[in-house]
């Protein structure tokens, strides 16, 4: 996200923003955030139509999802540590359903084993179960979930 969308997301002006990580840059590897080339600005204005008038005098920052959460935690404005108090609740969450999940992730693979081995005309759709289950296990990939028994 560009640092003036965030800055909007988090109320509080760009120039905030941009102050704020210029003090904290060693919080934002290039891994975190990076700045556009202006070919990269120019292709974006273009793309979006803004009005080359005013407003923007150095090229913006642009943030993945680890800056922005990274942003959250040192800008001071009422939405920045609300946003900063529910990725850390998120974390931790996200920590127990790991550690609560771990045997079940171990059970289903020696079952899968187990079907695999015992149950070979099923083989198929004993494989499309334990990929639908292996997609709600594994919670950072977008997945549609089904099942079909063609």
């Amino acid at each position: 996200m560009l640092g003036s969308d965030l800055a909007s997301l988090y109320e509080v002006e760009t120039r905030i923003l941009n102050q704020a990580v210029k003090r904290n840059i060693d919080r934002f590897p290039q891994d975190f955030m990076f700045q556009l080339t202006k070919e990269e600005f120019y292709n974006l204005i273009s793309q979006n139509v803004i009005s080359k008038w005013g407003g923007v005098r150095k090229l913006p920052y642009a943030f993945t999802e680890q800056g922005v959460a990274m942003l959250s935690g040192i800008l001071k404005s009422k939405r920045a540590v609300e946003t900063n108090i529910q990725i850390m609740r998120t974390f931790v969450r996200m920590r127990q359903w790991a550690i609560e999940n771990k045997d079940l992730a171990k059970r289903l693979a020696e079952l899968e084993h187990y079907f695999i081995q015992h149950c070979k005309d099923d083989k198929e759709e004993f494989q499309k179960i334990y990929q639908a289950l292996g997609l709600l296990m594994d919670r950072t990939k977008p997945a549609k979930i089904g099942f079909r028994g063609d």
